[in-house]
């Protein structure tokens, strides 16, 4: 079973009880909040705009029950994926809010035991945490297609026989490419997914080889909908949340 499905067999009781109050898709994430008083964010993910419409068919979800927002997950258009993990992180705001913060990524990095040559392969570039890494002297290898870094052949090759430490960004998500991945990399590379868009349900993921998650709780519900609204991005709208981290369990 793969992690759509287990996403919406998890939130599916919870989403048929719910219904969707606002749909934000912004240029750089999407927002949504539901009547019971969750919200929740996810990376807008899209290929490059060809014409005034991102996806066709339109249909307003917002006052529809939460469960036709969540078939989405099983969409083949990114697009519409990005509005259903959003739904999704807004049905677990109550129990991702309940996590610890982890505010720096050093608690992160420690329970990964990066340190001065510990061998780092990551999915998607993201500056801070390549920062990071250099300040640890870790060595990293990136794969990132919009950005046009890496090659899959050689990047998974990196995975079987070069990582120790596998930073999983959770647009991976969206595209689905997650499962592959995962199943590229060696027997004990320790793996975090993470990044806003990442569901934070120990549960779903349980016997996949992630240790950890790490992801950004929405706090101050009307920012965070500003935010989105005016196409910014992860260091604006974290200003707005939590970092959270919690252990998953391979």
């Amino acid at each position: 079973m793969n992690i759509d499905n287990r996403l919406f067999d998890h939130f599916r009781g919870k989403a048929a009880e719910t219904k969707v109050e606002i749909l934000s898709l912004g240029l750089g994430y999407t927002a949504v909040t539901t009547a019971d008083g969750g919200i929740g964010i996810s990376y807008t993910y899209f290929d490059e705009k060809k014409s005034c419409m991102l996806h066709k068919n339109y249909r307003n979800y917002e006052g529809l029950p939460a469960i036709e927002l969540l078939a989405l997950l099983k969409s083949d258009e990114p697009i519409k994926r990005s509005m259903a993990l959003a739904l999704v992180n807004a049905l677990n705001h109550g129990y991702a809010n309940s996590l610890p913060e982890e505010e720096t990524n050093n608690e992160l990095f420690d329970l990964l035991k990066v340190g001065g040559g510990t061998r780092v392969a990551m999915v998607g570039y993201f500056g801070p945490l390549v920062d990071m890494l250099k300040e640890r002297n870790a060595p990293v290898k990136i794969i990132d297609n919009s950005r046009g870094i890496g090659a899959k052949e050689d990047f998974y090759l990196d995975l079987r026989e070069w990582a120790e430490v596998l930073i999983l960004t959770s647009p991976a998500i969206l595209n689905g490419t997650t499962e592959e991945i995962l199943a590229a990399a060696a027997p004990g590379v320790r793996t975090v997914l993470m990044g806003p868009s990442t569901p934070l349900v120990p549960d779903v993921f349980r016997g996949l080889p992630i240790r950890y998650l790490a992801g950004t709780v929405p706090v101050m519900k009307e920012e965070v909908l500003r935010a989105v609204r005016h196409g910014t991005g992860t260091p604006v709208i974290q200003k707005f949340g939590r970092k959270v981290l919690c252990p998953c369990g391979d």
